[in-house]
């Protein structure tokens, strides 16, 4: 898409956005499955192991409207809104809902620093809780918690031990796995996943070993 002037689009119209691209759903519960991602330029948080510096500036403006045309092209039922934190741009909120009303199977990949309490009731909202790993362990909005649907779930990326300690901790206080669907991942290239499954065994945890597919098929490779 070529680029467009930001005053060129009406202010409640507008978005910053990174990247629009057609891939493998590589987490959460419709792993595998072809998904048209909508990735959001910005991002409050600074995690140390985030694979997505690329989107924190830059990006070209869009409408709602021309996102929504591309997305179309793709053929595809399922939808990702990612970033980036998508919520840090107030217009995400609208483009989730036109997604909605299109027909379309909504997820939202957002850090859970900011508030996802007001997101379409349709979308499946993936939080992220931030372990101490991350480095912004204290970013995380607690009241995201109190409201859970069944298909929301809470991701914890897990970098050694004491951070699988921790997220089992958060979980168990906050009854997470009686709310929403619970997923545990591995730091890819710093926790063994094997080990990280093992641990999940042993304490009989009920939540979801995940691994990253489109890392496994593709690496760090931007657009994938």
């Amino acid at each position: 898409m070529a680029a467009v002037a930001r005053d060129a689009i009406p202010a409640a119209e507008r978005l910053r956005i990174t990247e629009v691209f057609h891939s493998l759903q590589g987490e959460a519960d419709t792993v595998g499955l072809p998904t048209a991602f909508v990735r959001l330029t910005g991002c409050p948080l600074r995690c140390r192991y985030c694979d997505t510096e690329y989107a924190f500036v830059g990006g070209t403006w869009w409408s709602v409207a021309a996102v929504l045309e591309r997305v179309a092209g793709f053929g595809t039922r399922y939808v990702c809104v990612t970033g980036g934190e998508p919520l840090a741009q107030p217009n995400a909120q609208r483009l989730l809902t036109r997604l909605c009303e299109r027909g379309y199977r909504v997820s939202l990949e957002t850090s859970g620093a900011l508030d996802a309490r007001g997101v379409d009731a349709r979308v499946a909202r993936v939080l992220d809780v931030k372990t101490p790993g991350s480095g912004e362990v204290e970013r995380t909005f607690l009241p995201n918690f109190e409201r859970l649907a069944p298909h929301d779930m809470v991701k914890f990326v897990i970098c050694d031990r004491a951070d699988y300690e921790w997220a089992r901790a958060f979980a168990a206080d906050h009854t997470l796995a009686d709310r929403a669907q619970v997923l545990f991942s591995p730091s890819h290239g710093e926790l063994e996943p094997r080990a990280l499954a093992d641990w999940i065994l042993a304490d009989r945890l009920d939540v979801r070993f995940q691994l990253q597919l489109h890392k496994l098929l593709w690496g760090d490779e931007p657009g994938r």
